[in-house]
């Protein structure tokens, strides 16, 4: 299904049996999905009302030389959702999924002139900084914070997560799912008693249009800050870390480093006092002794 208007174009699969988010009817889904182009950065969308992995298909779509940046992969629901590494990540039943495919003039000189972890690191705090500046005023009273790498942390459980993913031609996957209107109890037991919801949190429903507006309204703002000054992005991520004062442990393979974090440095790294001496950390699991 194609709508035209404003000057861009919105896609969106035909559901199967319902259309569990973003309106009750495919006449509403399709009103919130122009709202949506209407007052964002985004210049396209595709919404599916499951798909494998929002990731796995904005990096179909950057290989496409027609596609429109900033792209955003809306999903209802994935049969593959991924996390870091081997993870995986829970989308229940409510929960908001979805990925944005930006160019690399997006993400700055910053992060597009380093490598590897610390490209993608940089714009991953970026992201979590504003999930959480955009989810924070519907949780008032609650701690809210930032687990190094790419965890978005409410009261010591899990909120949201994000995954980034850079191609070879320098754009980047921004992969963003947050627990709104699924619940708790519904998670794997595995993983239940790790994760919170805004639903569980709040008694109540959210709206899943507004929420997703106002992550992506902070996204622009946070990675237009990461292109004018790198810099105030990893001091905001410092003060919103929740991991500061805590001994943490760093799996790098067969590598283990263990020390009190002392915050993120200026250059996006988990700092570590370990014997004494700050180390920077670019990547690896996090772990609590």
């Amino acid at each position: 299904m194609t709508l035209k208007g404003a000057g861009k174009t919105e896609t969106a699969e035909q559901p199967q049996q319902e259309i569990p988010r973003f309106g009750p009817s495919v006449k509403a889904r399709m009103q919130n999905l122009r709202k949506i182009l209407e007052n964002s950065f985004i210049a396209d969308l595709e919404h599916h009302a499951e798909i494998r992995s929002t990731n796995d298909r904005a990096i179909e779509c950057g290989a496409l030389a027609d596609v429109n940046l900033p792209f955003l992969i809306i999903a209802d629901r994935q049969t593959a959702g991924r996390g870091r590494g081997s993870n995986r990540w829970w989308t229940g039943p409510g929960s908001l999924a979805f990925s944005l495919l930006v160019g690399p003039e997006t993400v700055g000189a910053a992060a597009a002139s380093t490598c590897g972890p610390r490209r993608s690191g940089l714009v991953g705090l970026a992201v979590g900084v504003a999930v959480v500046d955009a989810l924070a005023p519907l949780v008032p009273g609650h701690e809210i914070g930032i687990h190094w790498p790419n965890d978005v942390i409410l009261d010591r459980r899990k909120l949201a997560g994000v995954l980034i993913e850079v191609l070879p031609d320098g754009k980047h996957v921004i992969g963003i799912g947050v627990n709104t209107n699924n619940t708790a109890a519904d998670a794997p037991e595995e993983v239940r008693r790790r994760v919170v919801t805004l639903r569980d949190m709040t008694g109540r429903e959210h709206d899943s249009t507004e929420i997703l507006l106002a992550i992506l309204r902070e996204l622009q703002r946070q990675l237009g800050e990461l292109v004018r000054s790198p810099e105030r992005v990893t001091e905001r991520t410092h003060e919103l870390c929740l991991q500061r004062g805590k001994r943490l442990e760093i799996v790098q393979g067969e590598r283990r480093i263990e020390g009190r974090c002392l915050g993120i440095a200026a250059d996006g790294a988990l700092l570590l006092e370990v014997e004494g001496n700050p180390q920077s950390v670019y990547s690896g699991v996090v772990t609590q002794p």
